[in-house]
């Protein structure tokens, strides 16, 4: 037989953990260790923001106005309540003085206003009995956070005859921030026993069910000291937090079970461990690398976008990834060595089939392959079928609404939730939801007064206020028609920037920022998407050889999507169920989440995908059999894929019990996804399909065939060398062979012909 020479890193790392494998696990343990270390308190170094483009004109305008006029950018309210007196009580104003006076000695506070200073109508609720004070925190987020936790304390409460909550742009972050934190642990203590259950339920063993989950705890620790050190250098978003636990226990759990099983039946074939281990890491460890390099190019799409928001998750996300994998293929096959036939100890399904016979290993899978059998051949029923009612149910999204996230983003008894709701319900034009312009250059107030009354003739507005002149900069405050953020205040931003002036203007304020986050990511979102759809059709290419499959895998994983999006809008938008999911609806989606929902989401429709696919190629390589080509892949893995996708699927529900909407959002819509991908999309949707597409399924031309042939990638033993073998007679079949040996272990030569057909039988 002729000599293999296995690649150097790869063979190298499959020699350190077969041969060594407490070495390597006992390493494990010491990296983990520091992790922990250094991820401890990343959470208080994060951010809550970062909806927003830091280039756009927008924020331009807000650092300027926070630069020349800082109390024209509040971040801080304190709703001053009278109770049944007036707030023009003289009692009452020299209260609220006292509480101004003390607000502006306070170290990191600037700009303090407040109706009893400027008499302003905005500031004073319609019926005279509350009334705000106004100020601006300095300092970066973390600053910020710092000075509202020593100041807040003191002036929340009675004072007198009057009394306090605390409210405005910097209360409602630090709150959304504490509620992630703590709803996160909470989620992780709902998810870590259940998923634990699920896995014992899916392999019997709990010591088998222990292997996922340590996985993708070393995982999740990993990420969050990446995760620390990105925050030394770059804004990070708290909400990655959610994504860093669901992808860290979702992948790990898919990762691993794969392996898991696969190792399992060679064992059970009469392989020794060491070469069990071996043939899994050629196999199913090739797929699981591929798998997790088509997750982290979904997740990396959203590096494209300016926000941090979005950029967060793809660093959180494409670490995740990386890191479970990178367990998966090192740590695990370490733990399976040490474990051996031990892997399946502490079988606790035998307590719940006593009296009756375990089912033959040849039954495993066979209601699947029934399945199959059936929707194969009513192929053109079931696709049309499928199709049909996934379009329906994606309809609701045709009527989107894009809004930015504000306070009804936490629960209804926040106190910062609270505040704003009384400024919404009470007060004249909603202070703080107004838009700022900037005026920069040389004017004379001739021409200020000319540029105001022009703005104030456009017809969504109600009223405008300034200027307020410093040197060569000016600004002026529009107070819009109806909602800070709706139709009508959108358009009139795009109004007030094509008004004439005689100087530079930049317009800033809620809607100016939605307006210009729109824009962002209109602008970038069709590279995103060719980004995504190119990269998946050649990794696709590169696992089966064929023209066709990756073109259908990119239409079948957005089909898959369509119920998610259909969902969000129906419940989230239109406020649908809220009382029994215990939330706001603002009437919008966060211009950010259908981007971030969809990378996720399709990234893991992708993971499904390339497990199901890499079987079906593995025994049409071995039979030529189109139709029990994917008979067998579905038998092989349909019941793999839903129990990943259900285990997958609880996590995303705990991390949905979050008190945040679009924390809550995120977990139950990329839940529904993941079910909907591997219950109708793998089972009912793709056999028929591939039915449809017979052997013209597997054609390419010849350079692309002849490309595959060299590069190309598969579960099992790819056409080329399978021929190679029968045509050696076994004897040098493994001749050339190096790429899908890149596994094996050392000192041990890949097997021969004959044995591949033998591993194929078994598999």
């Amino acid at each position: 037989m002729a000599e293999v020479n296995t690649p150097p890193r790869l063979g190298g790392w499959t020699r350190f953990v077969t041969a060594r494998p407490r070495l390597a696990l006992l390493a494990a343990l010491v990296l983990t260790v520091l992790a922990v270390l250094a991820g401890s308190g990343v959470a208080d170094r994060m951010g809550s923001g970062g909806w927003e483009d830091p280039d756009a004109e927008s924020s331009y305008a807000t650092e300027a106005l926070e630069r020349e006029f800082p109390a024209s950018q509040p971040n801080l309210l304190l709703l001053v309540d009278a109770g049944d007196a007036s707030v023009d009580d003289p009692a009452v104003a020299a209260e609220a003085g006292r509480l101004a006076e003390r607000l502006a000695a306070e170290r990191g506070v600037t700009g303090v206003g407040s109706y009893w200073q400027s008499g302003s109508p905005a500031l004073r609720a319609e019926d005279g009995r509350e009334a705000l004070i106004a100020a601006r925190l300095t300092g970066d987020e973390t600053a910020m956070n710092k000075t509202l936790d020593r100041i807040a304390p003191s002036f929340r409460g009675e004072h007198g005859v009057v009394e306090v909550r605390v409210g405005g742009p910097v209360a409602v972050r630090h709150e959304m921030q504490t509620i992630i934190q703590e709803d996160l642990l909470r989620a992780e203590l709902i998810a870590l026993p259940v998923t634990l259950v699920l896995l014992v339920m899916v392999f019997g063993s709990a010591v088998a069910a222990l292997l996922p989950l340590g996985i993708g705890i070393v995982a999740i620790l990993g990420t969050n000291a990446v995760l620390r050190g990105l925050t030394e250098i770059t804004d990070v978003s708290v909400f990655a937090m959610n994504l860093t636990t669901a992808l860290g226990l979702g992948l790990a759990i898919d990762y691993a079970l794969f392996i898991v099983r696969r190792f399992r039946e060679e064992l059970s074939a009469g392989a020794d461990p060491r070469t069990a281990v071996g043939t899994t890491l050629r196999t199913a460890g090739r797929t699981v690398l591929f798998s997790a390099l088509t997750v982290a190019v979904s997740l990396a799409a959203m590096l494209l976008f300016p926000q941090y928001f979005l950029r967060s998750f793809a660093y959180a996300g494409i670490a995740v990834v990386l890191l479970a994998a990178a367990a998966a293929l090192i740590l695990l096959p370490a733990a399976l060595v040490l474990l051996s036939h031990r892997v399946d100890s502490l079988d606790l399904r035998r307590l719940f089939r006593r009296g009756r016979p375990a089912r033959p290993a040849g039954e495993e899978g066979a209601a699947w392959g029934r399945t199959a059998a059936l929707v194969m051949r009513r192929a053109p029923f079931f696709a049309l079928g499928t199709t049909a009612v996934l379009v329906l149910l994606g309809l609701p999204f045709l009527g989107v609404k894009f809004g930015t996230a504000d306070d009804r983003q936490l629960p209804s008894t926040a106190e910062s939730h609270v505040v704003q709701q009384h400024i919404r319900d009470g007060f004249p034009g909603s202070p703080g939801g107004g838009l700022d312009v900037l005026a920069e250059g040389r004017a004379t107030q001739a021409q200020y007064a000319a540029y105001k009354e022009r703005v104030a003739g456009l017809p969504e507005v109600v009223r405008v206020d300034g200027p307020l002149v410093k040197g060569d900069t000016a600004y002026f405050t529009v107070l819009p028609r109806g909602e800070a953020v709706d139709e009508p205040a959108q358009r009139l931003v795009d109004d007030l920037r094509a008004v004439d002036a005689p100087f530079d203007t930049k317009v800033t304020g809620a809607a100016a920022v939605l307006v210009d986050s729109k824009d962002a990511i209109g602008e970038r979102l069709p590279a995103a998407a060719v980004l995504i759809v190119l990269v998946t059709l050649f990794l696709v290419f590169l696992l089966t050889g064929s023209v066709l499959i990756p073109v259908q895998a990119v239409v079948l994983n957005a089909l898959s999507l369509t119920a998610m999006f259909g969902a969000v809008v129906w419940v989230f938008q239109d406020g649908h169920l809220s009382g029994l999911l215990g939330f706001t609806s603002a009437g919008s989606i966060e211009t950010t989440l259908p981007v971030l929902m969809f990378c996720v989401a399709f990234g893991l429709s992708m993971d499904y995908g390339v497990f199901l696919l890499s079987r079906i190629k593995e025994e049409y390589d071995h039979s030529g059999d189109h139709g029990q080509a994917v008979r067998h892949g579905v038998r092989r893995t349909g019941g793999l894929i839903t129990a990943a996708a259900v285990i997958l699927a609880v996590v995303m529900v705990a991390i949905g019990t979050s008190r945040v909407t679009n924390t809550k959002m995120l977990g139950l819509g990329i839940a529904l996804a993941v079910l909907m991908d591997a219950m109708i999309v793998r089972s009912l949707l793709v056999p028929s399909v591939m039915r449809l597409t017979g052997r013209a399924t597997w054609w390419a031309p010849g350079p692309l065939r002849r490309f595959h042939e060299r590069f190309g990638l598969s579960e099992g033993e790819s056409a080329r060398e399978g021929a190679s073998a029968r045509e050696d007679g076994g004897a040098d079949g493994d001749a050339g062979a190096g790429r899908t040996d890149a596994f094996a272990p050392a000192g041990e030569a890949a097997p021969d012909g004959a044995a591949r057909q033998e591993v194929r039988a078994r598999g």
